[in-house]
């Protein structure tokens, strides 16, 4: 028998696991505004950020510019969200929400929280600042590493 090599922790796994289901639940909520696979996290943060450019939101979300470029385009034909000049860089667009953005972000804020109350139920106060204080550490610790790669380095 050959001896198969063991994960160091699971922990990945669950927050993957994790991760997938709370996408999945979301992306079947907001179907009914044509919000396709994963497309309400870009909706967020533009909304949040508004006058983020490509660049910005593809460090943001940690997805690569061509994942952003076509959810940017796809937000854009559904009347989500509109993109502007740049006044300093004419190559360069700024993406703001519109009127239909701004209800459903509501929409979705609503759904994050839900979900975040369900992740979180049974937790005390002082676990679940323990919670988001680790996974931020383990974001910080992987955000090194990705900017290196996402600049060509490994």
């Amino acid at each position: 028998m050959v001896e198969i090599k063991q994960l160091n922790s699971p922990i990945l796994r669950e927050i993957g696991a994790l991760s997938r289901a709370i996408h999945s639940k979301s992306d079947l909520k907001f179907k009914e505004y044509h919000l396709q696979k994963g497309q309400f996290i870009f909706l967020t943060r533009i909304c949040e950020n508004q006058g983020i450019n490509h660049i910005q939101l593809s460090m943001c979300l940690k997805v690569d510019k061509t994942t952003t470029t076509k959810a940017v385009q796809k937000l854009i034909a559904g009347g989500y969200i509109q993109k502007k000049q740049d006044e300093s860089d004419s190559r360069a667009y700024k993406l703001y929400p519109t009127s239909k953005a701004l209800e459903v972000y509501e929409l979705v804020i609503e759904e994050e929280n839900i979900n975040i109350e369900l992740c979180l139920q049974g937790f005390s106060v002082e676990e679940k600042t323990t919670i988001y204080e680790l996974v931020k550490q383990m974001s910080r610790n992987m955000d090194i590493v990705w900017s290196r790669m996402k600049n060509g380095r490994s």
